[in-house]
């Protein structure tokens, strides 16, 4: 159960222990970066002054103390914490702690079941937790790094409160250095600009930051490091990106409105917060794709061009040096006048079929490949528009029991203002052939 200052058995002397334990915080007021739950109108805060929990789903990204908080909630209000972890505990597990948590109660001991990671608890596994929450066996407190409306049931979900844990801010990765050099009674070997740069390597991860202020304490260096000489030294934190869920989804989504919103140095920043993450380089193509199509459509019709030939370079080149054709291809997209108009009509057109079912079109613009057909009237009257006086001949293609429709309204944007030109040029011939 990995998290900030955890440890499983905190009567253990934290003296020689890793730095992050001999570290962990001993109240709620020593926990950084979370005020806005643990000060004294926050939800923790509250339930504490009030002395009762209610059961709760932490949501934060990793290193951010949702397994110190819960263990200090429970201390604060005189619980029994009992800590297990989806990712190594089964049923016979659950029905252990829940068994052990009854005992506990008839002696008076109230528990508070702490559960690491329970999103990896399948839906059947959260579904036996609610009938010892209902009746108060446990209070139940469980930590994810993913979203909950998404990976966990919504019956457990309407007993718990979700409280989200922040990244920590610079602030709050100055004070854990500053505790950090207290303890060791000297400071870090760095510069300010190294200083700065491992608070920004660490990514809001406290526990991963006093790893690495661990590593520089452990090696005995003769002058304070530089940032080159900081990053030769340590690895960076690699970015939290999960490619099948919500770092994701989110950072796509951030791409596709920064796009939208044509703003490019932004949408360049979320293409490479994916790319750098290791998303897969046509997931993010394919969405360009879509957005050249979807945002942009006629009002530069080379979008699409460029999206695709960004595609084709990048299939032909691979990494890196065919990554530099979908910055390309983001950049024009970014900077290209927007539509969504074909995007509209489609939908409306959809809409429209959906509704309509099966009418026929009129018969003049039917071809007639055997004599029986012909003989009914399919293709009579078609006007080829070739032959009729600048090209255009002002026939009618709608179901005879379906008035014309409009699904594709130009906008006055780009390339599409001329498209809007040549459809009002048509649409005058066609009511001036109908009223002759």
């Amino acid at each position: 159960m990995a998290d900030l200052f955890a440890q499983d058995d905190v009567s253990v002397e934290m003296v020689g222990g890793p730095l992050a334990d001999r570290l962990r915080p001993r109240s709620l007021t020593d926990v950084v970066g979370q005020d806005h739950l643990t000060g004294p109108d926050g939800a923790i805060g509250r339930m504490v002054a009030a002395g009762r929990l209610s059961s709760i789903i932490f949501w934060g990204p990793p290193g951010t103390g949702k397994t110190t908080i819960s263990r200090l909630l429970a201390d604060a209000v005189g619980m029994r914490f009992e800590p297990i972890s989806a990712v190594f505990s089964g049923v016979a597990d659950l029905k252990k702690v829940f068994a052990a948590a009854k005992e506990h109660a008839r002696m008076g001991q109230r528990t508070l079941l702490f559960v690491d990671e329970i999103h990896r608890f399948n839906r059947a596994q959260q579904d036996s937790f609610l009938p010892f929450v209902e009746d108060g066996t446990v209070t139940l407190v469980g930590a994810t790094t993913e979203n909950p409306s998404f990976e966990l049931n919504a019956a457990l979900l309407s007993r718990a409160q979700v409280l989200i844990l922040r990244r920590l801010d610079t602030a709050a990765l100055e004070l854990l250095l500053d505790r950090a050099e207290a303890l060791m009674e000297r400071p870090l070997p760095l510069d300010a600009a190294a200083r700065e740069a491992l608070i920004a390597s660490a990514d809001g991860d406290g526990r991963f930051l006093l790893n690495q202020v661990e590593t520089l304490y452990s090696i005995d260096l003769p002058d304070a490091l530089d940032p080159a000489g900081l990053s030769a030294l340590l690895h960076r934190r690699v970015a939290v990106y999960d490619k099948d869920r919500e770092g994701h989804y989110n950072l796509i989504s951030a791409l596709h409105k920064s796009l939208r919103g044509s703003d490019p140095q932004a949408a360049l920043y979320y293409l490479a917060r994916m790319l750098t993450a290791g998303e897969e380089p046509l997931y993010v193509l394919r969405r360009l794709v879509r957005f050249a199509s979807e945002d942009i459509g006629l009002a530069d019709p080379q979008a699409l061009v460029q999206c695709l030939a960004a595609k084709d370079a990048y299939e032909f080149l691979g990494s890196p040096e065919g990554e530099l054709a979908i910055v390309q291809a983001c950049l024009y997209c970014s900077t290209a006048p927007k539509s969504n108009a074909a995007y509209m009509a489609m939908k409306s057109a959809w809409k429209s079929a959906r509704d309509t079912g099966s009418l026929m079109p009129p018969q003049n613009i039917l071809n007639a490949p055997t004599k029986l057909m012909k003989q009914i009237g399919y293709g009579k009257g078609y006007e080829y528009d070739h032959e009729a006086q600048e090209g255009f001949s002002g026939a009618n293609y709608w179901p005879e029991e379906m008035e014309p429709q409009t699904f594709y309204a130009p906008t006055d944007r780009g390339f599409e203002a001329r498209v809007a030109e040549r459809i009002a040029y048509w649409d005058k011939l066609r009511q001036e052939r109908g009223e002759a």
